[in-house]
């Protein structure tokens, strides 16, 4: 297995620079490099930084002229457009209600920003610096007094209090079950002063991030109308202070963004060399297939490709072949997304983990990879995959030491003491292997599923049926073989493919038996893995699909939460993973740490791209000359 540098391994959960401070994510909390002291009522030290950073120091000094990565002189205009599959029908993707549309980040921004070059580092960006004591009890934000939302209007200290109260009152239930509590109070200081006050349940190492993390609104355009909320669907966008806006829109066919002209934060020393094209447009297809022939027709000019059979049989095309067309594997640090099929664990049937272990055995990942990705893929056997987060072997000591009072409790078996963490099983180059196969039949016979004549498996008079949920036709040749193998051991399955609004329903109300999943993990583990494990979310979780309340698991996220020092948090991480993967409750599928790219001859990007973001809409840019050339070319 190829090992990536351990310092240079997050996944990337947003688009732009919000991106590594998430709403509800993986957030970064506090070091004591480059702050200014002063002395608070209470005699604990206040610090007053422009970052932070809990590992070390951040990268970027307080005067830095602009990112590594970025070209400070990248010209600006020109469009750059993509797909998105499916369709939409609402402007807010902070509700389950609608279909939210594509590219909505690129409209609104948060108070602290993380960069793609910095695993640990968190920057003020709406604000100038912050002050908080050692004890992290309270945070003050010095807000920017330039900062204006796209109508011209001024962004204050109100408009973030607003916008937190907000949430906490319309946001998601499984975020706000995960975050109640946090704050005790927000205090309105001055015009572009604001402090937020923790209670002592709130977990230090994780609570500015938190409050800095949040999108900021405009509080008078939501009192203009009273009906305006952001637990309801709506085809007209928040107002927010970021670059873009929408600038045309197609129900469920497309949506043009265009740059704002009076955004605030043109020169601002995180958007010098980003924010480089006029227009960012999305187009809309059924399916990928559909897509791809738009792409080859110059309907759209980037495409991102998920298909590792298109990737490898799909780009035969002219425009590839005479260089109109660019297709390019260029580098993803960030940790492998544990993609996977799923099991609704609150159906009876996916209870016993036996049955659990016979569906795993017979997905075959080789045959898969071999017959039908072209060698493109790994497979996932962490849910920290390729990083030094994911748990390996047996337990350390220190590892031990955690897990070990579990154990004690009944919560976990003393198995997982000396045990090896749960891998992928392995399989031969047919799809069905039949060692894999006996193993799994043995399962099921334990588990008290008997073959019938028909050559059903019985459970108490009910047949053991397993249906697997999709939209997309693409995994139609994934699913299928998988299928054909499930029938043979006598398992009643079958794939349902529905639209994509069905699909979004179906997993939103837990109507599956299996669905796809995909855990995006941090480098920095918190408060956030409660929303992808907590029994808190398990019944009301756009994260927690399988459904998942389990005792040890939720214990040992706090341990992770807790953890103050890298060593600390790489172990309990390491001890957390070791019995997500003993649990089960998923089939493992594939990932890859590249980024597989096409896109029309009249982009450019950075002689060196960072680590943690493609950043296609960001510090790419547009050529018009190479454009002018494709044009007169015939190639768009």
């Amino acid at each position: 297995m190829r090992q990536r540098s351990t310092a240079v391994t997050q996944r990337d959960t947003f688009t732009r620079q919000s991106q590594w401070i998430g709403f509800a994510g993986l957030i970064m909390a506090i070091s004591f490099g480059a702050v200014s002291f002063a002395k608070a009522d209470s005699h604990d030290p206040v610090n007053e930084a422009h970052a932070y950073s809990n590992f070390g120091d951040p990268k970027y000094g307080a005067d830095f002229a602009h990112l590594d990565y970025v070209n400070p002189n990248a010209p600006k205009g020109g469009e750059i457009s993509t797909w998105a599959q499916g369709s939409f029908d609402s402007f807010n993707n902070y509700t389950r209600k609608g279909v939210s549309g594509s590219g909505m980040a690129l409209m609104y921004e948060n108070i602290l920003v993380g960069t793609a070059d910095d695993a640990y580092g968190t920057y003020c960006y709406l604000c100038t610096t912050m002050e908080y004591p050692e004890s992290r009890d309270w945070v003050i934000f010095n807000l920017r007094d330039d900062v204006t939302f796209s109508d011209g209007t001024g962004m204050t200290a109100e408009d973030v209090k607003f916008t937190f109260d907000l949430f906490m009152e319309q946001g998601l239930p499984e975020y706000v079950n995960v975050v109640q509590g946090f704050v005790s109070s927000v205090d309105l200081i001055d015009t572009y002063k604001i402090r937020f006050n923790f209670t002592e349940e709130a977990p230090r190492r994780e609570v500015i991030g938190f409050a800095g993390g949040t999108p900021v609104f405009s509080k008078a355009w939501f009192e203009a109308d009273e009906s305006r909320r952001i637990d309801d669907s709506t085809l007209e966008p928040f107002l927010g202070t970021g670059p873009y806006v929408i600038q045309s829109f197609d129900v469920g066919r497309q949506i043009i963004y265009g740059r704002n002209p009076n955004f605030w934060g043109a020169d601002h020393p995180f958007n010098v060399g980003q924010n480089n094209f006029d227009t960012i447009r999305y187009e809309y297809f059924a399916d990928s297939s559909a897509a791809l022939e738009a792409f080859k027709a110059g309907e759209y000019t980037f495409r991102s490709e998920n298909s590792s059979k298109d990737w490898a049989t799909g780009y035969d095309f002219p425009g590839v072949q005479n260089g109109w067309v660019k297709k390019e594997e260029l580098f993803d640090g960030t940790i492998g997304s544990a993609q996977s099929f799923i099991f609704n664990l609150r159906r009876e049937k996916w209870q016993d983990p036996k049955v659990r272990e016979a569906f795993r055995l017979m997905f075959n990942f080789e045959f898969s990879n071999e017959s039908l990705f072209f060698g493109l893929y790994e497979r996932v056997n962490s849910f920290w995959e390729n990083s030094d987060l994911e748990a390996r072997g047996t337990p350390t000591a220190d590892e031990v030491n955690i897990l070990q009072p579990l154990v004690d409790k009944g919560l976990l078996d003393p198995s997982i003491l000396t045990s090896e963490a749960i891998m992928a099983p392995t399989s031969g180059s047919r799809n069905f292997d039949r060692r894999n196969s006996r193993r799994a039949s043995q399962l099921l016979d334990e588990a008290g599923w008997e073959l019938g004549d028909d050559g059903i498996r019985r459970k108490n008079g009910k047949t053991l049926d397993a249906t697997i949920l999709m939209f997309s036709p693409a995994f139609d040749r994934i699913v299928n073989p998988y299928i054909e193998n499930l029938k043979r051991i006598g398992v009643n399955a079958e794939l349902e493919r529905v639209d994509v609004s069905q699909y979004i329903d179906r997993r939103r109300t837990s109507d599956y038996d299996m669905v796809n999943h995909t855990f995006s993990m941090g480098f920095e583990p918190g408060f956030g893995l409660r929303q992808w494990y907590g029994s808190e979310t398990a019944e009301d979780s756009s994260r927690n699909l399988m459904g998942l309340q389990n005792e040890a698991v939720d214990q040992l996220m706090e341990v992770v939460i807790a953890a103050e020092t890298i060593d600390d948090l790489t172990t309990a991480t390491h001890a957390l993973d070791r019995v997500l993967r003993a649990e089960g409750f998923w089939v493992q599928q594939w990932f890859k740490d590249v980024h597989t790219v096409a896109y029309y001859n009249m982009y450019r990007y950075p002689d060196v791209l960072p680590p943690f973001a493609l950043g296609q809409f960001s510090w790419w840019w547009h050529d018009p000359e190479a454009e002018a050339r494709l044009v007169e070319a015939g190639a768009l």
